[in-house]
């Protein structure tokens, strides 16, 4: 694997956020929402829709998307580009984003432990596919890069 140039992995975070984003406003407005609404009734307001959620949450899937990226690329200078690297990539991507997030939530009593056990797969196949799809973008990379 040769070395790429910063717009290669530029363009990998940007194709692979197309689906991280589906995927978490899918997540977020079918599952979460209702659900954390549900949970803390009592809150006034909880979880609003403005432009200030949505610009935190626009950092939030930045992050993301950047972490599972550079997760899957380290695995694969070990590994190579392989769906078993970008399974790999996607467990550990998944369990130091999200399952350290719902554990948090569940412990301050934000959420239920249901809604965890819920979101925490959905999660898991984001995470897994994010990282098959940045495999198969960096193996066409270096096929391009191999045949020019």
């Amino acid at each position: 694997m040769n070395k790429l140039g910063f717009s290669s992995h530029v363009m990998v975070v940007v194709l692979v956020s197309v689906w991280v984003n589906a995927s978490e406003v899918f997540r977020y407005f079918a599952i979460v929402m209702p659900e954390t609404r549900e949970f803390l009734h009592m809150v006034p307001d909880i979880a609003p829709m403005d432009l200030t959620v949505f610009l935190i949450w626009g950092l939030w899937d930045t992050l993301l998307t950047t972490m599972i990226v550079v997760m899957y690329w380290l695995v694969a200078q070990h590994r190579g580009h392989s769906f078993s690297s970008a399974s790999i990539a996607g467990l550990a991507s998944w369990a130091f984003f999200f399952v350290l997030f719902w554990v948090g939530m569940i412990n301050m009593s934000l959420t239920s432990v249901q809604l965890a056990l819920i979101a925490l797969p959905l999660a898991l196949l984001e995470t897994v596919v994010a990282s098959g799809i940045a495999c198969l973008l960096y193996r066409a990379i270096d096929r391009h890069r191999q045949a020019n």
